[in-house]
């Protein structure tokens, strides 16, 4: 297949995965558009932040059907990020900086899928708490797994303050807008 840019890519993905009865491995998808897996990986939370209902399995990605839910107590909004452990603090001060909260964050592991952790931060003080307890126990960033790319829930009050968190992000490099 000829080599697509990025958001052609991404459709292909994601009708791949729609029409397809089984899940699909990042390999094969990988393969398919002559890409690495790790640019999948990218797409693929691209696709999840843009609200696709994609779950990532041992056996491979699937796609749910219909459009994953926006909105849980309040405005919510998934944002796909990458960046090296060191930012982790920027990342979440930036976010609750511009009024937003951060729900969770999500992985894909090549072997478990999935993985999601709450991480409930809503202001500098819950920062500071949240990484003083990895610290304290050793444990690491489940980015760390991932080599940086995650995902998180954020919510706020309005969607003038979701964009401003994103905004923010963006312009420290920290959102990921094109894999």
């Amino acid at each position: 297949m000829e080599k697509l840019k990025g958001d052609e890519r991404r459709e292909q993905i994601l009708r791949n995965l729609k029409e397809s009865g089984s899940p699909t491995k990042g390999a094969e998808l990988a393969k398919m558009f002559g890409v690495s897996r790790q640019v999948i990986v990218g797409d693929i939370n691209l696709l999840k932040a843009h609200g696709e209902s994609i779950m990532a399995t041992s056996s491979g990605y699937v796609h749910l059907g219909g459009e994953a839910p926006e909105r849980q107590d309040g405005l919510s909004r998934k944002i796909a990020c990458t960046h090296a452990p060191d930012r982790t603090e920027e990342e979440l001060n930036l976010i609750v900086d511009a009024g937003a909260s951060v729900r969770d964050v999500t992985v894909e592991h090549p072997v478990y899928g999935e993985l999601n952790a709450a991480i409930m931060v809503n202001n500098r003080h819950d920062v500071r708490e949240f990484l003083a307890r990895l610290n304290e126990t050793g444990s690491p960033l489940l980015l760390e797994l991932t080599g940086g790319p995650h995902l998180h829930t954020i919510t706020a009050d309005s969607e003038e303050i979701l964009n401003r968190a994103e905004e923010a992000l963006r312009e420290h490099g920290i959102l990921t807008d094109e894999a």
